[in-house]
């Protein structure tokens, strides 16, 4: 909705409350709520304020240390939050209430460096620097429970309903039974500017995943991350939960976000080229010289990168063979075992990457595939060939990282990283990984009361 609309529509009482929002570096949206009218009299001009620590807590909002943005030592102060205008949008299921989001601005003018949107901005200049624009899409996977929000933390999270008895990849009958939330989540997302495309059953038992059209990288991140707040509110509105982990049980498949992405020139897709018989059945296989370019970093530097594609503990249970998410580095024109998968033809020709889980950030995902992207045809690397086999279990392959700890290694030190985003941005990020890790190694869990209490 554009100001002028939203005027309109608080002076006819439709809308008398606009939340201000700011994507964290969870990917989550924190922030306040205003007076309508206050809003377009005061923060439309002059914006709003948030204390700074919303960079540097932990998912318990405990303030962390051993950052330079914000820390004790200088009194945690506030950033500014300047409303992006053009996300403003209604939110059909919250009663009269519109949302904006905002970009964290120091007190000198300059945007953070270290803010998830600051941090995508900064690679699509590079973009725009060249001419060329990059579209992309999410497709997010979660489960929906037969519990609320508040009565599986009460039980500790066990004995979790999901809300079907099977498997539901595709199916029709189940979802059915679902339906009242899936219909509303399609048609109230669409209204708040989130087009969706379709909902369908994913592989296991409560699994869903819902597609969105495809845009440019910041407003498909905000979409994202705006889908994701939406749907756990529209699920407890009815009495449900949501959970987008990566990996919230051992038996069931973890929840993917896949991301497709291309670059244009206008209205030319960069990435097409018909190559019809140089690679097999497979007419579309090799794609321009920039595709193969771009494609080659992705394949080199994305294991660096990995923290971007999955920042938490839980997101390195997902990496396990035979689970549909990519333990190797590979890509195919149509195979679910690599990490990179080649679809479409024509305009819609495009990658897939499969490596991000449900609990990526967008906003760092979609920076990390185009700065790897980017040093690809920089250096004009070379894709190979599309690979055919089981990439699971071929031990020629390079590994993507096992565990947080090691992806935070990693970034530490990828020269890549530092060059594209900045050190203060990489030591940001890796600073949160490590302290989530240490939190980890000093938790005593279930599994170990399980193993030990009574026989060790």
């Amino acid at each position: 909705m554009t100001l002028k609309e939203l005027s309109q529509a608080v002076q006819r009482g439709e809308i008398d409350t606009v939340i201000t929002a700011v994507p964290d570096p969870f990917g989550r949206l924190v922030g306040k709520r205003f007076r309508a009218d206050y809003f377009l009299k005061s923060v439309v001009s002059h914006g709003t304020h948030g204390c700074n620590y919303l960079l540097t807590v932990n998912m318990d909002m405990d303030p962390l240390e051993g950052f330079k943005v914000a820390n004790w030592e200088a009194g945690f102060g506030d950033f500014e939050m300047r409303p992006d205008l053009s996300s403003l949008r209604r939110l059909p299921w919250q009663p009269g209430t519109a949302l904006v989001l905002c970009d964290f601005f120091k007190h000198d003018g300059e945007l953070v460096d270290e803010a998830p949107r600051s941090v995508l901005h900064r690679q699509l200049s590079r973009i725009t620097g060249k001419g060329w624009t990059c579209y992309c899409a999410s497709e997010l996977e979660f489960y929906l429970f037969n519990q609320t929000f508040h009565s599986a933390f009460q039980s500790g999270y066990r004995d979790l309903q999901p809300s079907s008895d099977y498997r539901i990849d595709y199916h029709l009958m189940q979802p059915t039974r679902e339906e009242g939330l899936m219909r509303a989540i399609r048609n109230q997302m669409t209204e708040a500017r989130v087009p969706v495309e379709s909902s369908k059953g994913e592989w296991s038992r409560g699994q869903h995943e819902i597609n969105f059209t495809y845009d440019e990288p910041l407003v498909m991140a905000d979409m994202h991350v705006l889908f994701k707040q939406g749907v756990k509110e529209m699920a407890e509105q009815q009495g449900r939960a949501v959970s987008f982990m990566a990996k919230y049980a051992p038996a069931e498949a973890g929840s993917s976000c896949h991301i497709h992405m291309s670059l244009w020139k206008g209205k030319k897709n960069l990435f097409w080229e018909n190559s019809k018989g140089s690679h097999g059945n497979h007419p579309h296989a090799s794609g321009s010289a920039l595709f193969r370019h771009f494609l080659g970093g992705l394949l080199k530097y994305s294991p660096e990168l990995c923290l971007f594609f999955g920042p938490t503990i839980n997101s390195y249970k997902r990496y396990q063979p035979g689970s549909w998410a990519p333990t190797r580095m590979a890509w195919s024109t149509d195979n679910r075992t690599c990490g990179y998968r080649i679809v479409g033809s024509g305009n819609g020709f495009r990658l897939e990457n499969r490596m991000p889980g449900a609990d990526a950030n967008p906003y760092l995902a979609f920076s990390a595939m185009i700065a790897a992207g980017l040093k690809g045809i920089e250096e004009k690397l070379s894709c190979g060939e599309a690979y055919e086999g089981n990439a699971y279990v071929d031990p020629k392959l390079r590994k993507l990282p096992s565990s947080l700890r090691e992806a935070a290694s990693l970034l530490e030190n990828s020269q890549l990283a530092r060059d594209a985003f900045g050190s203060n941005v990489v030591e940001f990020y890796v600073r949160h990984a490590q302290l989530e890790q240490q939190a980890f190694d000093d938790a005593v869990t279930d599994w170990e009361k399980q193993r030990y209490f009574e026989r060790i």
